[in-house]
């Protein structure tokens, strides 16, 4: 595993003065601050952008001959097919055009292969059935963009051929299509890269209509719910359409959303991206891992709310069923892992599990191991896997070093699939494994902390209200996480039939109520009295009429001072902020002085420090104390470091308040976020 604990920031926040004039409050501030806005004008592009931040789709390359194409078709009533694929965002986008294309008149065939039957992207069969159909225009959604052979075949049989993609393309591999629309392509000229499938859709819909507000009106919510479930960075462009489309779902939802939504038991008044994340996306993905996924498309195409809503029940049901076969693949790859902690990609393989859940427990695995996950459905000699990141781990760049071993991959650096022969799986993990040690990602945290708050005043109603114009959150724009140091746990109680926790903590006098859930007080080795560490993002909990700010908890612990006592010693001058709650007082001065007898001699590393700290003193209050005394000239060390640093001889009476030290401390003390 390769991780680093908790990473904390000490430094006081910042709270850009342009912000302030503008009226943004000290917390929504501080979090811009941290995203690099620091003027008022780049916080109302990021918050209140508008349609004029859309891109115009001609900028795609190959859009001009796609357009032409269609539009030919359109002009002729041919036959067209959408071969889309079968997670969220290959419905969403097969249905957006294909929905658009009948509009025109058109009789149009949305197609999606059974995921367990034909697998991901083209096959010559389908395309044989779509060509006896009458089909004679094929355009591709969220898949294509490897289909090299597929595209000569589609030549053969007599039908046209546009790709439109989002997935990375492999170097000189591009299919001979009527068109390539893919903004991963050597030369395109779009400047948002980072659309996902149906938002391609959306912009070829744009460019044949020459009307853009029209077409995301009509189509928004399609492909909010594809960006969120694809996990596409939510930021400028992206950013815009998420947020058009949940303004959609929440006042005029197309009827399969609504069905959804009511099943899953969203609140319709507030929906967000994490309504989609966790509500919507899981039940329609469900459809598509079970081998249903056109039933999810008749949910998003349907009219009548009855039948919506019979669908809706259809995919909740099979979103169990999922959870189901999920859980038994899960216990089977920590039996296949049998209590190791590797540390290096894992790579499991088994002839039992379902080929279309095991993505989701290769998730899993990458976010309890902190590596990247790899998980192989056997069939006979040959192997499909999906394949997970973790870290920043570039999966699809080690998928390309690692080909000699594979059949054919595909996908983004984050999530990909490929396939395998069975004899290759052994060489194809040690391979894996030597590229990771040479290009091992950099160690992230167990717990990042956006926000260190020493004044809890800070976690107004109005200031965490504010902070809700950061939605949509999700990829590149996440929840801000914020987190209390040295706090006092007051009560620790399970609720929910034991399966979370509730606390109270208190800091600088306040006293604030916390949920964490699916964790235990006896799990997190923590109980009432003890001095906690924790991570959460606020949030307005209103019960009876009444508001209060709740503390979202993702990480607690025994507070843990070591990394800001090593800051301090090591005389980093940016710990002042963090470190004021520990401010000493003359009579810790005296005790530490007195204790060793005037013959004080430090070690010389920072864990022999520690070690003679006072078990009654906070270790960041005994450095301190250490600091300031050698600033005051009473400890001295040959290279002037506190390490090795005894007492020695001074004339007169040292004044520790005069030290930069306890003036940095007492400043931070007096002043306010303001």
């Amino acid at each position: 595993m390769n991780t680093l604990g908790w990473k904390i920031p000490y430094t006081r926040p910042e709270y850009p003065a342009a912000l302030k004039q503008a009226g943004f409050g000290p917390l929504l501030s501080a979090v811009l601050a941290l995203r690099g806005i620091r003027t008022a004008e780049a916080a109302q592009a990021l918050l209140e952008s508008g349609i004029d931040c859309l891109h115009d789709p001609m900028r795609m390359q190959g859009m001009p001959a796609a357009v032409e194409r269609i539009r030919r078709a359109i002009g002729q009533k041919e036959a067209v097919a959408v071969y889309g694929d079968y997670d969220v965002d290959g419905i969403t986008a097969t249905c957006l055009l294909t929905d658009y294309l009948r509009g025109k008149g058109l009789r149009c065939v949305g197609y999606i292969p059974d995921r367990n039957e034909e697998g991901y992207g083209l096959n010559c069969a389908a395309l044989d059935s779509l060509r006896a159909d009458g089909v004679t225009l094929l355009i591709t959604v969220d898949c294509g963009i490897t289909a090299v052979e597929e595209a000569e075949y589609t030549k053969r049989i007599g039908m046209d051929m546009i790709v439109t993609d989002h997935h990375e393309c492999k170097p000189g591999a591009l299919p001979d299509a009527l068109a390539v629309i893919d903004c991963k392509q050597e030369g395109n000229r779009y400047p948002n890269p980072d659309l996902c499938g149906v938002g391609v859709a959306l912009k070829l819909v744009c460019a044949c209509e020459g009307n853009a507000a029209a077409m995301l009106e009509r189509y928004a919510d399609l492909v909010a719910v594809g960006t969120v479930a694809d996990v596409m960075p939510l930021v400028g462009e992206n950013r815009f359409l998420v947020r058009q489309g949940l303004e959609k779902l929440v006042h005029n939802p197309r009827p399969g959303f609504a069905a959804m939504l009511r099943e899953a038991g969203v609140d319709p008044e507030r929906i967000t991206a994490s309504s989609i994340g966790f509500s919507l996306a899981p039940r329609l993905n469900a459809a598509g891992r079970l081998g249903q996924a056109t039933r999810a498309a008749e949910l998003l195409m349907a009219t009548e709310p009855d039948k919506a809503a019979a669908l809706a029940a259809e995919l909740c049901e099979l979103n169990r069923q999922r959870q189901s076969i999920e859980t038994e693949i899960w216990k089977d790859a920590l039996h296949q892992l049998e209590g190791r902690h590797p540390d290096e990609p894992i790579v499991l393989a088994s002839d039992r599990w379902h080929q279309g859940v095991i993505g989701i427990a290769a998730s899993r695995l990458a976010e309890q191991f902190s590596l990247p996950a790899i998980m192989v459905c056997l069939n006979g000699d040959h192997g499909k896997g999906s394949c997970r990141s973790y870290g920043g781990f570039n999966l699809f760049e080690a998928l390309s070093a690692c080909s000699r071993h594979l059949l054919g991959f595909g996908g983004h650096a984050l999530a990909a699939g490929m396939t395998i022969s069975r004899d290759k799986l052994n060489d194809f993990r040690a391979a894996l494994a030597a590229y990771y040690r040479a290009n091992r990602p950099k160690p992230v945290p167990d717990v990042n902390c956006d926000l260190l708050i020493r004044d809890p005043s800070l976690l107004t109603l109005e200031n965490v209200r504010e902070l809700d114009r950061l939605e949509p959150f999700g990829n590149a724009n996440p929840k801000p996480v914020f987190c209390f140091s040295d706090a006092l746990l007051e009560s620790a109680d399970q609720v929910g039939g034991g399966r979370h926790l509730k606390v109270r903590v208190s800091l600088g006098g306040a006293r604030l109520d916390g949920i964490f859930f699916s964790h235990s007080a006896q799990a997190l080795g923590v109980a009432a009295g003890d001095r906690v560490d924790l991570a959460f993002t606020p949030q307005i909990n209103e019960f009876r009429g009444h508001a209060s700010v709740q503390l979202v908890i993702s990480a607690l612990r025994r507070h843990d001072g070591t990394a800001l006592c090593r800051k301090i010693l090591a005389g980093e001058g940016n710990t002042a902020y963090a470190a004021a709650a520990f401010c000493p007082q003359r009579a810790d001065f005296v005790r530490i002085w007195r204790g060793a007898g005037g013959r004080l001699s430090l070690p010389e590393d920072a864990e022999g420090i520690l070690s003679l700290c006072p078990k009654d003193m906070e270790p960041e209050r005994f450095c301190l104390c250490l600091m300031i005394l050698q600033e005051a000239g009473l400890l001295h060390s040959a290279d002037g470091r506190i390490f090795g640093a005894c007492c020695c001889a001074t004339e007169g009476k040292a004044d520790l308040n005069a030290t930069p030290l306890m003036q940095s401390l007492q400043l931070e003390l007096e002043g306010d976020h303001s």
